[in-house]
C-alpha cells in the first residue's frame, strides 16, 4: 500500500479536517442535525475559519521550537505585514504576529534541530527590513491549539 503519510500531514497542517459531528452530538446530548446546522452557521458567520489537526512535532521530526522577536528597520514600521508575509513563505514558520512594544514581529519556528534553526536565522537576518532578533527557545510545550500536551 502507498505511504501517503507525509502528504496527509501537509494537508492537515493547512486545515484539511472536518468536525466529528456525531461525537459532538453525543457530548452535548443533541441530535446530529442540530449540531450540523449550528456548525454550518458558525462557518457562514466566519467564526469558524478552518479545522486543523494538532500534530506531534517530535514525531514529525521537528522537535526544536523557538520564538523569534524581530525589530524592523524604520522604513518598515508603516507596513510590517510586508515583512511578515515574506517570512510566512518559509516552511519552518508556524506563525507570525505583529505586536506592540519593544519588538514589531514575533515568529514561532519549528525545525529538526539547532543547526537547521541556525540556517533559518541566517535567512531571516538577510531579509530586508529586519535589523535585530532575539530568540526564545521553547524547552517544553504544555498546551498547543487549546489542547494540553
Amino acid at each position: 500500500m502507498k505511504d501517503l503519510r507525509a502528504k496527509i500531514v501537509n494537508l492537515l497542517k493547512d486545515g484539511s479536517c472536518t468536525p466529528l459531528i456525531a461525537q459532538i452530538a453525543r457530548k452535548l446530548h443533541e441530535p446530529s442535525t442540530t449540531i450540523h446546522y449550528n456548525i454550518r452557521r458558525l462557518e457562514q458567520d466566519g467564526i469558524i475559519k478552518r479545522y486543523k489537526a494538532v500534530l506531534d512535532h517530535r514525531l514529525l521530526g521537528q522537535p526544536f521550537c523557538a520564538y523569534i522577536l524581530i525589530n524592523l528597520a524604520p522604513n518598515q514600521y508603516s507596513d510590517p505585514e510586508q515583512v511578515g508575509r515574506a517570512l510566512l513563505r518559509s516552511d519552518e514558520v508556524e506563525s507570525v504576529d505583529i505586536c506592540t512594544g519593544e519588538w514589531e514581529l514575533i515568529l514561532k519556528v519549528r525545525t529538526r534541530d539547532v543547526d537547521e534553526y541556525y540556517a533559518f536565522v541566517k535567512r531571516v537576518l538577510a531579509k530586508e527590513g529586519v535589523t535585530n532578533i532575539t530568540t526564545l527557545t521553547s524547552l517544553k510545550q504544555l498546551k498547543a491549539d487549546f489542547i494540553a500536551t
